[in-house]
């Protein structure tokens, strides 16, 4: 009778006579080659990438667009393949109101809302970036995002389960809608579309137009259907989803800012490795320089590009004309000031004044 034990994965203790040496080997030989395949599947396993869905509801050639892209080039190129970023443009994941949801939930990782989302959150303070008027400049602005108020509000996410990463910028708002939008009364009873934003509400209140809120999604078609008569937004976002094309006025007002915060589910940001994490926040810094870059460019361009297409007359107020719609929208102000919080409104007042 011959006797031995196996004693996995590497030891093999014999007692045997001569003629069963060989089906000793050959059983050490088939163990040995399941753990080596099984090694090689875990090492396999291990390699796969770590992959970040960036979901967003504006178009692949919009700043906040191109901004996803680079990082997602940066993000890949820097980890040499150990993170993959798959952007999803044009609300093809979750429109407006199901993409904060869906972060939180982990079914994205990433997302660039704009400022006026984290208010169903809780978090009111950044209803602040709607207030009409309120940023004189990019100067101005910069002051904000990039200093103690703009990384106190990123901090205000992260009992909602978010990290917030960095401010975005698109630029100043213009007025559109099918008649000229110049005086006051030129607002009455108009029906404009808005983002979901109790500020917003109350601006188009105060000039005398009948705020509705539409998901961006929903709004080119909306305007084109006669659902609504009019909207603001930046000349990027007006181009890329041919709203000028159903618009045939427009008035350069400035009167409110659109950016975005990039944010990430915090889970999963922690759960990173440390040099894994400090490699795409690097990334997402360089990114965030590129879009401060192209933003203004982009809208520029996007101007000359509504004027060249000769659909649109295109309006600019004069300095009593604005100095009328500053009037109108002043109120709006200390109206939702107890909403947002008086600290943070009158701290981004004094930032901007200095």
């Amino acid at each position: 009778m011959v006797l031995y034990w196996l004693h996995w994965p590497t030891v093999v203790d014999v007692h045997v006579r001569k003629n069963h040496t060989v089906m000793q080997i050959k059983t050490l030989a088939a163990k040995a080659f399941f753990a080596l395949a099984a090694a090689a599947s875990f090492n396999a396993w291990a390699q796969e990438p770590i992959v970040i869905k960036f979901s967003h509801v504006v178009a692949p050639d919009t700043p906040k667009g191109r901004a996803a892209e680079r990082f997602k080039e940066l993000a890949e190129h820097m980890t040499r393949g150990q993170v993959r970023v798959e952007v999803y443009p044009n609300s093809q994941l979750y429109k407006d109101r199901e993409e904060l949801e869906a972060l939180q939930l982990g079914a994205v990782q990433m997302l660039a809302p704009s400022l006026a989302k984290f208010s169903p959150l809780g978090v009111r303070e950044f209803e602040a970036f709607d207030l009409p008027y309120i940023f004189p400049d990019k100067a101005a602005l910069y002051k904000v995002t990039e200093g103690r108020i703009g990384r106190d509000l990123l901090r205000k996410l992260e009992p909602k389960g978010i990290t917030g990463l960095a401010f975005w910028d698109n630029g100043f708002k213009i007025m559109s809608a099918n008649q000229a939008l110049i005086s006051l009364k030129d607002f009455e009873g108009l029906r404009m579309r808005i983002q979901a934003s109790k500020v917003l509400d109350a601006q188009m209140r105060a000039l005398g137009a009948q705020p509705m809120t539409l998901a961006f999604s929903e709004a080119a078609p909306a305007l084109r259907d006669g659902v609504v008569e009019g909207t603001e937004n930046t000349p990027s976002n007006m181009f890329t989803q041919r709203m000028h094309e159903t618009q045939t006025h427009l008035t350069v007002s400035n009167h409110g800012y659109l950016g975005y915060a990039v944010i990430v589910n915090k889970k999963f940001w922690d759960g990173l490795p440390t040099a894994t994490r400090n490699t795409l926040a690097r990334a997402m810094r360089e990114a965030t320089a590129y879009e401060k870059k192209i933003a203004q460019r982009a809208n520029d361009d996007a101007m000359e590009a509504i004027r060249q297409a000769g659909t649109t007359t295109i309006h600019t107020l004069t300095p009593g004309q604005q100095a009328e719609w500053r009037r109108a929208m002043q109120p709006v102000v200390g109206q939702m000031e107890s909403r947002i919080g008086k600290e943070t409104v009158r701290a981004i007042l004094r930032e901007v004044a200095r």
